[in-house]
Formats: structure tokens, C-alpha cells, sequence
């Protein structure tokens, strides 16, 4: 009987109930303050990331204009800049390091219409997060 004891002993028993209580409730706590900072962080870096990228689309979409001597139609799109869209002697593209249009951080096509209403020369912009035209969260390049 006292051989049993002894092994008992040897072997730590596991964690009680309440002990791994007090572990999730603080791992939920460090959830709840860290997620929301996370996720905001998150949020501005994708914005930043299709505004940097809508930058360089319209630095290529410039050199395609002093090229072709025009910009692309809403029709020929973006596409315009990997894609000689008429042929043309004059497209000295592709004007992509990629040789392919981006999508924006939320995997959705930027929007490029020619000749542009909220621009002088052409609307280029991302629908943004909620995917939805004409809201808060686009991002474009007239503002």
C-alpha cells in the first residue's frame, strides 16, 4: 500500500479546473485589448498599400500617355498597360514589372475609367474593403 502512495507522488497530477480557468480568461483578455489594435493596424496597412499601388499605376499609365500620345479607354482599361491594346508601333509596354494589373489588397480590381469625373485626366481607384463603390472606405486618386 505504501508502494502506491510513493507512485502517486512521483507523478505531478495535471492542472485543477479552476487553474485553467484563470489561464483562458486572461488569454481572453489579451485577445479582447490586442485584437482590435491588430486589426486596425491591419486595415491601414492594406490602405496604404493600395494607395501606394494606385500611384504607380498612374505613373504607368503617364508613361503609356507620352508613348501613345493618348491614355487608354475605359474599355482597353488597365490592361492597356501589359497588353498592346491596337496594335500600335508606338506602345513601348509592357509598363508592369509584372506584366500583369495588380488587384488591390482585398484581391478586387482597381476601377480606371478615361476620361475621368472626379479627375482631370482619369478615375482610378479601389472599392476598398466593403467592396462597394462610392463609400467611405475607397481609395482613390482624386483625394
Amino acid at each position: 500500500m505504501s508502494e502506491k502512495r510513493e507512485r502517486r507522488r512521483q507523478h505531478p497530477r495535471g492542472f485543477s479546473l479552476i487553474e485553467l480557468m484563470v489561464v483562458l480568461v486572461i488569454l481572453g483578455l489579451i485577445v479582447g485589448i490586442v485584437g482590435p489594435s491588430a486589426w486596425r493596424r491591419l486595415t491601414q496597412g492594406q490602405k496604404i498599400a493600395a494607395k501606394t499601388q494606385i500611384q504607380q499605376l498612374e505613373a504607368s499609365l503617364l508613361s503609356f500617355s507620352t508613348d501613345m500620345g493618348r491614355l487608354p479607354t475605359t474599355e482597353e482599361g488597365l490592361k492597356a498597360l501589359v497588353e498592346n491594346p491596337d496594335g500600335s508601333e508606338l506602345w513601348a509596354g509592357p509598363y508592369l514589372n509584372k506584366m500583369k494589373v495588380p488587384k488591390d489588397p482585398w484581391q478586387a480590381d482597381y476601377v480606371y475609367t478615361f476620361p475621368g469625373s472626379h479627375n482631370n485626366e482619369f478615375d482610378l481607384y479601389s472599392k476598398g474593403q466593403d467592396g462597394q463603390a462610392g463609400t467611405a472606405d475607397d481609395i482613390t486618386n482624386w483625394e
